[in-house]
């Protein structure tokens, strides 16, 4: 109970920095998932980060950051691997529905179970590759920090979203060569500049739309 309440003090001060405002329901939704996360890490090799503490930073308070940034009623959050960002971001927003898909089993009966575990009916699970799913109705946004290109992404996810829909791509640093190889199909809407607590490195959310 002593490390959950540091983790608690932990991640609150980050979310108070994040300007965020979070019921404490939320939060210990957010606590169970990352000690979940902890826990089926060794098993079943969701991250290279070990330390929950690092964890807290790393995953938690790096997917809320966009927190304020995510519009749209449906997303997906693709290569979602142990729920990064999908699960911070449905806790956040009971309200929206989130798809989390990714290609590897053992990743999606994790999230699978968290869904379960923390009553979170507004995600959806899709264990397949990205390419095959046909989603009944398009997506307003494709969310991922996942990919290694900006063109990966649109390219394997065009399918995906709907015509005013967006790309949210999360980012370490900006990628003005990925930018200038879409140019021709996809414009930078707005890019942001985002301050992870406790996080030294930089990091960036690059809103993108449908060049008209």
């Amino acid at each position: 109970m002593a490390h959950r309440e540091q983790h608690r003090r932990q991640l609150c001060a980050g979310i108070q920095s994040l300007g965020l405002t979070l019921s404490d329901v939320q939060i210990d939704q957010l606590l169970d998932y990352i000690a979940e996360f902890a826990k089926w890490n060794r098993a079943y090799n969701l991250s290279a980060v070990r330390n929950i503490d690092d964890m807290i930073v790393r995953h938690l308070l790096d997917s809320l950051a966009v927190v304020p940034h995510v519009s749209g009623q449906r997303l997906i959050d693709v290569g979602t691997g142990g729920g990064l960002p999908g699960i911070p971001l449905a806790i956040c927003y009971p309200d929206k529905q989130f798809t989390l898909l990714d290609s590897n089993g053992k990743k999606t009966r994790f999230i699978f179970h968290v869904k379960t575990q923390l009553g979170l009916a507004n995600v959806t699970v899709e264990n397949c590759r990205v390419e095959t799913l046909q989603p009944a109705e398009l997506f307003d946004g494709v969310i991922s920090r996942a990919f290694a290109s900006l063109a990966d992404m649109t390219r394997w996810c065009q399918h995906l979203v709907a015509d005013d829909g967006l790309f949210f791509a999360m980012k370490g640093q900006f990628p003005e060569q990925e930018l200038a190889a879409i140019a021709e199909h996809y414009c930078l809407r707005q890019r942001i500049d985002l301050q992870v607590p406790g996080e030294a490195g930089e990091r960036h959310l690059l809103l993108l739309a449908r060049a008209v």
